[in-house]
Order: structure tokens, then C-alpha cells, then sequence
């Protein structure tokens, strides 16, 4: 008998570990499906991917058709389609003059630990001329990282300089999704770090290591880190 088992040999910090499966996916991306449609004969426009050509309304180049989600090419995320579906139904039957705002869409990577952030980085705020700081927590300092006995990962803030107001939130831990969910909420209220500390937050959750983070901007506590993450 003929085997189709597929070995996948990796390399784990010089040791190597195969892996075997019956089928391999590979990934190669994903495409607008546009074509067909007749878009083109009523004047709506297109990008070089098939994508519809939409403004900050959503509207494409006929002022009578909006488009939303993956067909845009914007970010292909739910939460994304989500709100473009929304808003441009607002924009189409009620002239609501909506516009999306990215600024504050939480990211998150379903790894293991996961992966979760909102906001900018330190080097966007860099990169945009604002000065911040930056404080990076360990999740041994977290009270539920350390019941979970899973402490892999950081929790990091990023303050504008001076006010101390939260620009954005890297989170690398089980919950890092959660964690960027509250993040949008600081982020989008204006919430300042020193308001963050002396906030009330439930005892044994992740979301108490925001508290944590924000404490550390006023308090001397050399294991903390500055630097970029």
C-alpha cells in the first residue's frame, strides 16, 4: 500500500520535531469576487486586486452603490465587515454621512499565547511625531496569569508623553483578545494611565493587568521594561 501521509519536519531552537498529517493546506490568500457582476458597466471602479474602489463613506465610484467587508479589500477581518456593513447601511438609506475609523480596531492572533493589540505601537506614535512612553508588564506580575500557571507573555501600554493618555495596548497572553477589547474602551475614552491605576478592576483577571501596567508609570519597579516590544 502506497502511504500519502505528508511529514513536515521543523526546527524548534535547533531540535527538530516532525510533524504528520494525510493533507497539507497551504494558504495563498484570498481575492474579491467581483468579477461577473456587471459592476463595471454601471461606472463603479476597481483596484488592481479586483477590489471595489470605495471613499471613507463606503460609496464607490457610482454614487448610488456602496460596498463593504472583503470585497473592499480593506482588512479582511469579521469585526471590520461588520461595521462597514453597518455603516454603509446607514450612509445608503438614511444619508447619514458616516466615515470608518480604523484607529481604534483591536487586532488579535488566536495563537498560543495569543496575540492582541489596539492602538499604536511606541514606533507608530514615533513615527507620527508624538512622544510617549512605553511601560511592557510580565504576566508573572498578574495574579491570574500566575493561577493559570501560564505566564508566558507581556501586557504593554503606550502613553502620550506629558498627559499620559493611552495611545495603545499590546497584550501577549491567553487572553490578549479580551485584554484588546478593554483597550478599545481606554483608548476611545481617553483614559489616561494615571486614571487606569485608580480604577476599580475585578481581583483574578487578565483585564487587572492593564491596573498593573498603568501603576508602574508611577511606581519604581525596576523588572518593568521600557523598551520596544
Amino acid at each position: 500500500m502506497v502511504s500519502t501521509e505528508t511529514v513536515v519536519t521543523a526546527d524548534l531552537g535547533g531540535a527538530a520535531d516532525e510533524y504528520r498529517a494525510e493533507r497539507v493546506l497551504m494558504a495563498t490568500g484570498r481575492r474579491p469576487m467581483t468579477a461577473g457582476l456587471g459592476l463595471a458597466g454601471v461606472g463603479v471602479a476597481f483596484g488592481p486586486g479586483g477590489e471595489v474602489l470605495v471613499d471613507a463613506g463606503l460609496r464607490s465610484a457610482n454614487p448610488r452603490i456602496w460596498a463593504a467587508g472583503d470585497v473592499t479589500g480593506h482588512r479582511e477581518f469579521v469585526n471590520v465587515a461588520a461595521a462597514q456593513g453597518a455603516l454603509a447601511v446607514e450612509n445608503a438609506f438614511a444619508a447619514a454621512d458616516l466615515e470608518v475609523d480604523y484607529s481604534r480596531r483591536p487586532r488579535v492572533a488566536f495563537t498560543s499565547p495569543a496575540v492582541g493589540a489596539v492602538g499604536l505601537t511606541d514606533r507608530q506614535a514615533n513615527g507620527e511625531g508624538q512622544v510617549c512612553e512605553c511601560r511592557v508588564l510580565p504576566l508573572e506580575f498578574v495574579p491570574r496569569a500566575l493561577l493559570n500557571r501560564d505566564t508566558r507573555g507581556f501586557i504593554k501600554i503606550v502613553a502620550e508623553g506629558g498627559t499620559g493618555r493611552i495611545l495603545g495596548i499590546t497584550a501577549v497572553a491567553h487572553d490578549a483578545g479580551e485584554i484588546a477589547a478593554a483597550g478599545v474602551h481606554l483608548i476611545g475614552s481617553g483614559t489616561t494611565v494615571q486614571e487606569l491605576a485608580s480604577r476599580w478592576t475585578p481581583y483574578l483577571t487578565m483585564a487587572e493587568g492593564l491596573k498593573i501596567a498603568a501603576q508602574s508609570y508611577t511606581a519604581d519597579v525596576s523588572r518593568l521594561s521600557c523598551c520596544a516590544v
